[in-house]
């Protein structure tokens, strides 16, 4: 009977306390956008994604990152910051992160007081979910280390030596991460953006709220922060996956320089012998073959010791 009354007051909640100031609609939803644009005159074309300002109405984009289930999301939310109406143009289904919001205004309904409170709210939850996106990809950076390990020593744990071609996967997931990062650093700007203008916009003075929205204001700065960092690490590990991969195919062409060098001795010889000359006195040596042979080998180790002394087999 509890959990029955505590969903009905949460339901009532959502749907009365909620519905005072702030208005969700639906991208797709043409019929009430243009109910929106008669009554309170918001209207989301002429705003067209960017920071607009008009006589009624704040204009501001934020590109959110979310994370839903094992995959990142992107969605663009435009907010329309008004003095009496927030008005949030978002994706036509259910939008998760905005569900922390929910909660948050429930544990503390003065936000829901105005506008402007529920807008933190929102943003709150924002900057909420790009931190999880951060620590998503700072576990897929963290599952990575045995690979690159392994990929810098040469060997995988077979002790069979690792190829370019075992390494694709791994740097695909590196460039997949380096993605969501830096995606997360434009949403901290973003972020950064709405809740300055949020906090200049606060017409009637309330200190408790201006409190909270300059305390947001820095966790979206550490969040950016974060990310910086995560975006530093990615791109080191890309660089040494980099210098691995440049140091095999160096590597690689060493090892055919090297039997290139060792082998162009004899082959010359062997051309040498191909050709029809009338008269090859050594033909006619007794030990004319052993002679040549040795040659051949002589000319083959000669390249070889000088490339050891050289010390370019290592």
């Amino acid at each position: 009977m509890r959990a029955v009354s505590s969903a009905m007051a949460a339901d009532r909640f959502d749907t009365e306390v909620l519905q005072q100031h702030w208005i969700p609609l639906a991208s797709s939803d043409a019929d009430t956008a243009a109910v929106l644009r008669e009554r309170l005159g918001v209207d989301f074309a002429a705003a067209r994604n960017r920071v607009w300002e008009t006589d009624n109405f704040l204009y501001l984009p934020v590109v959110a990152n979310y994370k839903r289930g094992d995959t990142i999301e992107r969605e663009t939310i435009v907010f329309a910051l008004g003095s009496e109406f927030l008005v949030t143009l978002q994706p036509a289904e259910h939008f998760v992160p905005f569900d922390k919001a929910i909660a948050k205004m429930r544990r503390n309904p003065a936000l829901t007081g105005s506008a402007h409170g529920v807008m933190y709210a929102l943003l709150w939850a924002l900057n909420e979910a790009s931190e999880r996106v951060i620590y998503y990809a700072s576990d897929a950076l963290e599952a990575m280390t045995d690979d690159i390990e392994m990929a810098t020593n040469g060997y995988d744990q077979r002790g069979r030596e690792i190829g370019v071609a075992d390494m694709r996967g791994t740097m695909s997931r590196m460039n997949a991460a380096e993605e969501i990062v830096s995606r997360t650093q434009e949403t901290q700007l973003q972020l950064a953006r709405a809740a300055r203008h949020l906090m200049a916009d606060i017409a009637v003075h309330s200190a408790a709220l201006e409190s909270l929205i300059a305390i947001l204001i820095a966790d979206i700065d550490g969040v950016k922060q974060h990310a910086g960092f995560e975006h530093d690490k990615v791109r080191y590990l890309q660089q040494s996956v980099m210098t691995w991969l440049d140091v095999k195919q160096n590597q690689i062409v060493k090892v055919f320089t090297i039997i290139t060098a060792v082998f162009l001795p004899p082959t010359l010889i062997a051309t040498f012998y191909g050709m029809n000359f009338t008269w090859m006195p050594e033909l006619d040596w007794q030990h004319g073959f052993l002679a040549t042979t040795l040659m051949t080998l002589v000319a083959a180790v000669i390249p070889l010791v000088y490339i050891k002394r050289k010390g370019w087999l290592r």
